[in-house]
């Protein structure tokens, strides 16, 4: 969660709402950083987790990303849940609830839906106070 916060922190000082994301295999080893770029790409689905996953996808040469952990700084949105459980990764981890749009849980509960053929286990709330604190100071700036 430190690395994925550590992006979180890039994304805040390029303007981007400060979410950030890593993907990781068994060992720990990161396969993909990711940080929000939507405004700096002009990019609808730049969001961190997405970066994360193409990144993890590209240095392991396949799309398919079983035994590794999507960690990210804030619960994903329908698009990145719905990501993560095409990517087939094992676990989804996040810091901070999102109760306007959170689909791990909160609003949606996309990654357990028995309807799906991959459903990853969940590990919420890693680090919360750290992830929330950087949002909550990222918005009162905006005001």
């Amino acid at each position: 969660m430190r690395a994925a916060l550590a992006e979180a922190r890039l994304a805040r000082d390029t303007g981007d709402v400060p979410i950030g994301a890593v993907v990781v295999d068994g060992s720990g080893v990161v396969l993909g950083w990711g940080r929000n770029v939507r405004e700096t790409d002009a990019d609808p689905t730049g969001h961190a987790e997405v970066v994360a996953l193409r990144e993890a996808a590209r240095t392991r040469g396949e799309w398919r990303l079983e035994g590794c952990t999507l960690v990210v700084t804030l619960e994903p949105c329908t698009m990145c849940a719905g990501a993560a459980v095409l990517s087939r990764v094992d676990r989804v981890v996040f810091g901070a609830f999102d109760p306007k749009a959170g689909a791990v849980g909160s609003l949606w509960d996309v990654v357990r839906d028995r309807r799906l053929n991959h459903r990853p286990e969940v590990v919420a709330g890693v680090m919360s106070r750290e992830s929330a604190a950087l949002l909550d100071g990222f918005f009162a700036d905006q005001r």
